[in-house]
């Protein structure tokens, strides 16, 4: 995955709380290859209840404005896999699932928390209509539909953003000084090697 810094592009507001990752995708639609994607199925159902859905009137969103609680439910990374297969690049919510944000990181993904307030008041500017968006992860900030924003961004969730890392390539970061302290651990507790 290719890291970023940077996102301009187009927000939509989805006014609505508690959507678990089962909304996000089905599980029906995760026998399809990953490689085929799997944006088309993102709130699938969804959309089909609904004609004015937003993912109905924009087939296209580089950020998403949501209510709390967002990516709650099961571990299932195909949820994130369906936003950024979509397009989408950050979510802006006042909660969201710990394993869905982490999994969001993993996977380029950013889940900026705002305040309940900010949130509110970003819906009701958007309303039915999408808004310009900039996402900048060096500064923590965000101007969407011109309101200016800023979010907390954990200092390894940044670099693995940034980097396009997951967990291993984190640690892989480190790969001198792991080998280092092998060396030096095994060489002043060589009973600590398995007998070859």
């Amino acid at each position: 995955m290719s890291g970023w810094t940077t996102i301009t592009g187009r927000a939509v507001a989805l006014p609505q709380a508690n959507i678990d990752t089962d909304q996000l995708i089905a599980a029906r639609f995760m026998s399809a290859p990953r490689s085929e994607g799997y944006g088309r199925f993102l709130l699938h159902d969804a959309q089909q209840d609904q004609a004015d859905h937003v993912l109905n009137r924009y087939k296209r969103a580089d950020v998403l404005v949501t209510r709390r609680n967002f990516g709650s439910g099961s571990s299932r990374e195909a949820a994130v896999y369906a936003l950024v297969d979509f397009g989408i690049k950050a979510v802006f919510a006042p909660s969201f699932g710990d394993i869905f944000a982490s999994n969001a990181v993993n996977n380029g993904l950013l889940p900026a928390r705002l305040t309940e307030d900010e949130v509110e008041t970003l819906i009701d500017q958007m309303g039915q209509k999408d808004a310009p968006a900039t996402v900048d992860l060096n500064t923590g900030t965000a101007v969407i539909g011109g309101q200016q924003l800023s979010f907390d961004l954990d200092p390894a969730w940044q670099q693995k953003l940034v980097n396009g890392w997951d967990d291993i390539d984190l640690t892989a970061q480190h790969s001198d000084q792991i080998t280092k302290f092998r060396t030096a651990r095994f060489a002043a507790h060589p009973w600590a090697l398995p007998a070859p």
